[in-house]
């Protein structure tokens, strides 16, 4: 068994989507890091790491057996037993796990590029373990509350935030089958588009509307993103989360 030591983690709980697992640049300072004082390091391949790492299911059964109770956490001078606390690469990647006691990623960590480069060395230097699921996951599929990367690719931690907060606010939009919310909000995101919009369907506005807001993120974006969580205490609460929000390092 390979260990690595003294890995600090920073965990992002519940996380299906591995671009929500932010890489250290991207870490804050008002986030909770912790520090593994030892950990197993799993070498396993590509198709594993992507499952684990993009997915909430259950991990192989031998997996767990061979990192139970085999990492620690330090915390005020206090060694901490972990059930199933485990880092694994491809090669590619690298990313530490800990499933809080159960039998899927539960929580998901980058590590410090240091970290990354010594497990990437060790990948090199010994075989990858052999683990196999006990079904195959399903095809994964997206929706408005689960964007593809496709469309999260080259945004920053704060873009990616504000980007599932705008679509969390048009998935209650397009729920509440109000036709003339629907229609004003596409308006003040398209204005030049007024005459079109008024005779549109809603069923077609909505599809449109979604598809345009799809791609990037803007300046455009974000005013409409401001705009339509006014009055809506929680989603005002996440807008004002990330915009308080700093980075332990400039980027």
């Amino acid at each position: 068994m390979l260990y690595l030591h003294d890995v600090w983690v920073n965990w992002f709980e519940g996380e299906e989507n591995g671009y929500n697992v932010c890489h250290f640049h991207e870490w804050r300072k008002d986030d909770a890091v912790e520090l593994l004082d030892q950990v197993p390091l799993l070498l396993i391949d590509e198709e594993l790491f992507d499952y684990i790492e993009n997915y909430l299911g259950e991990l192989p059964k031998q997996l767990l057996e061979d990192v139970h109770r085999k990492s620690f956490l330090r915390r005020n001078h206090e060694r901490i037993q972990l059930e199933y606390c485990f880092v694994v690469t491809d090669g590619r990647g690298v990313l530490a796990i800990d499933t809080m006691g159960y039998t899927i990623p539960v929580r998901k960590s980058r590590l410090m590029p240091k970290q990354e480069q010594s497990a990437f060395e060790m990948f090199s230097a010994h075989p990858v373990a052999s683990y196999e699921l006990d079904t195959e996951p399903e095809e994964k599929e997206y929706h408005i509350l689960s964007l593809s990367p496709v469309h999260m690719n080259g945004l920053t931690r704060k873009e990616r935030q504000l980007k599932q907060l705008l679509f969390m606010a048009l998935d209650q939009l397009f729920v509440s089958k109000n036709s003339a919310e629907i229609r004003y909000w596409y308006t003040e995101w398209a204005p030049e588009r007024y005459q079109d919009i008024q005779t549109m369907s809603v069923d077609d506005i909505k599809r449109v509307f979604y598809e345009e807001v799809l791609d990037g993120w803007t300046s455009q974006h974000e005013r409409l993103c401001e705009d339509i969580i006014k009055g809506q205490p929680f989603f005002e609460k996440l807008w004002q989360t990330e915009h308080a929000s700093k980075l332990n390092q400039s980027s």
